[in-house]
């Protein structure tokens, strides 16, 4: 039988005797079509458990703080920066997307537990001050306690993430996305808190001015510090830490977060915000950006670099790491696949986000971190073999 590549040969799916590390499978007949494994890269069913308990007690928390009509209007307008700062972060991650149940986990996880830790902690520090609050308390509670606890809680639920599902989990750009889902998920519902109270006592004078200081001039916020704890835990993937050795980056990455978090509140407290925003915000945020983009690009440099690894093997062509190594390739390769017969659109997007992972799971293997990523490997080569055959077929 003849094949339109040499990398449709075919793999037989059989177990492979042990090899080093750094070996790639030869090509041989594929049978049918494998799944991928699931364990490490899905939610725990646990943590969702927890956070639909906590979801229920928050909701009555703010249902009786704030009354039903300005906790559900503060809700609607809280969507707005909400949506904003998902299709950034959807930016972002577009490269290699991460699994949409640990997308859920990561908001909910700010917006319910992570926002039940800070509370907690605020009614106990109100207990032990006997409820009188001075403005040296406010002062306090702003610049010290609030990034430490919010960070704190935030920080927890980004490394859950790390502990429960670390296939998900392979460097800083996934480590940077979860940090700023979890900071999107917190900032959802502090902003429901901020905008109820504005209109409640200044009706929608007060909104619209709240409204423009979190939802236009920092809806980044949150999202920018706790993508510093992220940022520490995917450099401590990226080498294949264990849980153990993870938590020294962990908690330096919070220390940095609690840090920005504290000069962001600070600035409000004791400067003219707007000049500091201006000053010091907002080229942090440019650095940030630059960063982030800085940091896709080497990921799409280790993705070329681990798919050429296949190449000698016959499983890729030299002209297809290209292509799947850029994103004008992708393009590409996706308005080829538009204009064949029937429209094989999801064929090729299934094969980019296959070999994507791959490349991933080839980068767990050469750094020895996962011990089940060969049989991973089989399958993802499985997978690309039968959709470059689905993709040729006339």
């Amino acid at each position: 039988m003849s094949f339109p590549s040499p990398l449709a040969r075919g793999y037989s799916g059989r177990p492979q005797p042990a090899a080093p590390p750094a070996a790639v499978p030869s090509v041989a007949p594929v049978p049918a079509l494998p799944a991928l494994p699931s364990r490490g890269r899905r939610a725990a069913p646990w943590i969702f458990a927890m956070l639909v308990l906590v979801l229920l007690a928050l909701v009555a928390y703010l249902l009786d703080a704030l009354g039903p009509v300005a906790a559900i209007a503060g809700m609607l307008v809280a969507l707005i920066p909400l949506a904003a700062v998902l299709l950034a972060i959807r930016f972002i991650d577009r490269w290699e997307p991460e699994p949409r149940g640990l997308v859920i986990l990561a908001v909910a996880w700010g917006a319910t537990a992570a926002v039940g830790i800070a509370l907690g902690v605020d009614y106990l520090l109100t207990l032990s001050t006997g409820g009188d609050i001075t403005p040296l308390h406010e002062t306090l509670r702003a610049v010290v306690q609030a990034p430490i606890v919010e960070e704190f809680g935030k920080g927890l639920g980004v490394f859950l993430i790390y502990l429960t599902a670390r296939r998900a989990f392979d460097g800083p750009v996934d480590g940077i996305v979860y940090g700023a889902l979890v900071g999107a998920g917190f900032a959802f519902t502090e902003n429901i808190q901020y905008f109820a109270v504005a209109m409640i006592e200044g009706g929608t004078g007060d909104l619209t001015t709240t409204f423009f200081l979190r939802g236009i001039l920092s809806p980044f916020a949150h999202v920018m510090f706790t993508s510093v704890t992220g940022f520490a835990l995917g450099l401590a993937a990226r080498r294949g830490a264990s849980a153990r050795h993870a938590a020294g980056p962990w908690a330096f990455g919070m220390v940095g977060a609690a840090a920005l978090h504290a000069l962001w509140n600070g600035s409000a407290q004791f400067f003219d915000f707007f000049a500091l925003y201006a000053t010091l915000q907002v080229p942090l945020f440019v650095l940030f950006i630059l960063g982030i983009l800085l940091l896709r690009r080497e990921e799409r440099r280790l993705t070329r670099q681990r798919l050429g690894e296949y190449v000698g093997a016959g499983w890729f062509t030299a002209q297809e790491v290209d292509m799947l190594a850029t994103g004008h390739g992708r393009r590409a390769a996706l308005a080829w696949a538009r204009g064949l017969r029937g429209d094989r659109t999801a064929v090729m997007k299934g094969f980019i986000a296959d070999a994507t992972a791959l490349a991933a799971v080839r980068q767990r293997i050469v750094t020895g971190r996962d011990p089940g990523a060969a049989a991973e490997q089989h399958a993802l080569l499985a997978r690309t073999l039968a959709a470059r055959q689905a993709l040729f077929t006339p």
